[in-house]
């Protein structure tokens, strides 16, 4: 999916509110030990700190250039399936004669065999987005709890449907079967595509360079799916985003002891002309803490729901909806009317599915 518009500051702060809660409450708890008990032994260096927040820094900068790098190159191919998409039908669309038949052959025999490759190739698109949307064992971002309640708001249409079911209308009884049977489905369904055309060929409805052209532009579409489902099958490697992940909450929950010294000192200096104000100084670290381990949170929380762009979070790309956009377009060329060609998915709270 893909949100259109910037997340608004309310809608980061509640996908974030059960973290920021939590910082709060640790840092009152620290502030609350230093002021009542005067624990000021308990404290670090701010040196070594500031090495591990910079080191921290380095890897979550890394991980988000990395887990934008696999976004955008997952866009690219899904782009290119578009372009090839529309490529395959136009081709189809103009190939597909009885020029060069052997036999003869009515127009509604064409008029068939075009409808019948261009819904197959529909059916491959639906089974590379069910495909794309099977859950992982490395996928674990939507297990966290704000996101599980965004995928009750907003889910792929994937999550609920059966790929059968969806394949139904595009494929007769004998193709979805076979289809069925392998394990790689759309593989499967573009071997169809091949083994059809070739018959075209063998009986003259294709001239023998038209099939060459359309046997390239299936080349092209197994290029395009096996880039998407490497993307897919291969994680972001574990032990930059685990050890990140175990980083960035060491340094978290270590800058308290750093930080509330160093305000206690402050306020001590202070106490020096203004004792009320001095006093109760260290409780500003309060507002600082909270939003300097809100800010280290967030964007290693961001690296990591970028990391799998067919996850199905609310910022991956939007299959579903780029699919169905092509299964439209190739339904209109065909000259079906409006009201046989499905809707287009709908936006839910700006996100495309």
């Amino acid at each position: 999916m893909y949100t259109k518009k910037v997340f608004r500051a309310k809608d980061m702060l509640k996908w974030t509110r059960f973290e920021t809660l939590f910082f709060f409450i640790f840092i009152m708890i620290i502030v609350g030990l230093y002021y009542f008990f005067n624990i000021t032994w308990f404290k670090i260096p701010w040196t070594p700190l500031a090495l591990i927040g910079t080191a921290v820094s380095f890897v979550i900068g890394f991980q988000n250039n990395s887990a934008y790098g696999r976004i955008w190159e997952a866009r690219k191919i899904w782009g290119g399936i578009v372009n090839t998409s529309r490529t395959f039908g136009m081709f189809v669309q103009d190939m597909v004669d009885t020029k060069h038949s052997k036999s003869k052959s009515s127009e509604e025999d064409i008029q068939n065999d075009i409808k019948t490759l261009t819904y197959r190739h529909i059916a491959w698109m639906t089974a590379l987005r069910h495909s794309m949307r099977t859950r992982k064992s490395w996928e674990t971002v939507l297990d966290e709890k704000s996101n599980k309640e965004w995928t009750q708001i907003v889910a792929p249409p994937e999550w609920n449907s059966t790929l059968e079911n969806d394949l139904k209308p595009y494929l007769n009884k004998e193709d979805l079967a076979y289809t069925l049977s392998k394990n790689n489905k759309q593989t499967a369904l573009l071997y169809l595509q091949s083994h059809h055309l070739k018959n075209l060929k063998d009986q003259g409805k294709i001239w023998e360079f038209s099939f060459l052209e359309l046997e390239n532009v299936l080349e092209e579409l197994f290029t395009l799916q096996g880039k998407s489902e490497r993307i897919k099958n291969f994680p972001y490697p574990r032990h930059f985003a685990t050890l990140n992940h175990y980083f960035m909450w060491l340094f978290v929950l270590l800058l308290p002891i750093a930080l509330v010294p160093q305000f206690s000192e402050i306020g001590e200096e202070i106490s020096k002309t203004l004792p009320s104000i001095g006093k109760l100084f260290m409780w500003l670290s309060v507002p600082f803490y909270v939003i300097v381990a809100w800010i280290f949170h967030t964007m290693e929380r961001i690296g990591r729901t970028g990391e799998n762009p067919f996850e199905g979070s609310a910022n991956d790309v939007p299959i579903s909806t780029i699919a169905r956009g092509i299964e439209i377009d190739l339904r209109q060329n065909l000259g079906e009317k409006d009201d046989e060609i499905p809707n287009q998915f709908p936006i839910i709270h700006n996100t495309q599915m």
